[in-house]
């Protein structure tokens, strides 16, 4: 399903508030762990960190 986007804002320091609607429909509380990379063309991924660890551990690349 394809949610409205939310225009967001990269402060003077390289900081982005997001919505917590959007941090909602992700599954991310506040204070949760994410981990953050470039998907090219101008895309940043947030994934929560420890689903990106049980990726690694399924993977067998830890």
């Amino acid at each position: 399903m394809i949610r409205e986007p939310a225009e967001v804002h990269v402060d003077d320091q390289g900081r982005v508030e997001l919505p917590l609607g959007l941090l909602a429909e992700a599954g991310i509380t506040p204070g949760a762990d994410l981990v953050a990379f470039s998907d090219g063309d101008g895309r940043i991924v947030l994934r929560r960190a420890e689903d990106s660890i049980k990726d690694l551990i399924e993977k067998g690349t830890l």
